[in-house]
Formats: structure tokens, C-alpha cells, sequence
């Protein structure tokens, strides 16, 4: 069981940019997916990217602005979050799950372990 723990978030301005940071206890290897799932207020939980198995799985509010990267050495997860908007505005959770399910929201939601989430507040 993987433990997962978010970093990086804050309040910043409409326009700038952030890098958030996903610390994994264990090792995190190309067996493992590992996400961005995002979460606004009164909101259900979103997906915004993934990555596993080589490649990266863009869903539809990960578009555009996001990059995701992983450092397997450091077992550490990143999302790039550029040209930020006040509709970015949400907590940010990452997760690890089975590379078979990567990209693939119910399969990937419904077994991945989660991190604790780190706020993005966009003003």
C-alpha cells in the first residue's frame, strides 16, 4: 500500500504558475499509474491527468495548462499547472494506482491509494 503525500499549493494570482509535488513511501515503478485529480468546492473529484505504462492520459480538465512528470528515482510526483485561472481553484490529489487502469476514471478511482490533497486557491 502506497502512502501519498501532497505539497506545493497555496493562494496565488490568475496568470502565474505552480508546481505541486507528490511524495510516494513506497516505490513507485512503470507497474504503477500515477494521477491528478482535482476536487473545487461543492464539486465532485475530477481527474486531471495521468501518467503509467509510458504514457501520459490527458482528461479533459488536465488539458492544456497541465504537465505532469514523475521521478521514479525520488518516487516523487509533479503537476505543472500554468497560466493559472480562479476556475483552477480546488484541492489537488494525487494517487497511485495499477498501470491497467490508467486513463480509465471508475477502474483507476476505485482502487488507487490517495494523498491527503494540498489547496490551490487562484485569485
Amino acid at each position: 500500500h502506497v502512502q501519498l503525500v501532497e505539497s506545493g499549493g497555496g493562494s496565488v494570482q490568475a496568470g502565474r504558475s505552480l508546481r505541486l509535488s507528490c511524495a510516494a513511501s513506497g516505490y513507485i515503478d512503470d507497474s504503477y499509474c500515477t494521477a491528478w485529480f482535482r476536487q473545487a468546492p461543492g464539486k465532485e473529484r475530477v481527474a486531471a491527468i495521468y501518467i503509467g505504462g509510458g504514457r501520459t492520459y490527458y482528461a479533459d480538465s488536465g488539458k492544456g495548462r497541465f504537465t505532469i512528470s514523475r521521478d521514479n528515482a525520488k518516487n516523487t510526483l509533479y503537476l505543472q499547472i500554468n497560466s493559472l485561472k480562479p476556475e483552477d481553484t480546488a484541492m489537488y490529489y494525487c494517487a497511485a494506482g495499477l498501470a491497467r487502469y490508467c486513463g480509465a476514471f471508475s477502474g483507476f478511482f476505485a482502487r488507487a491509494s490517495w494523498g491527503q490533497g494540498t489547496q490551490v486557491t487562484v485569485s
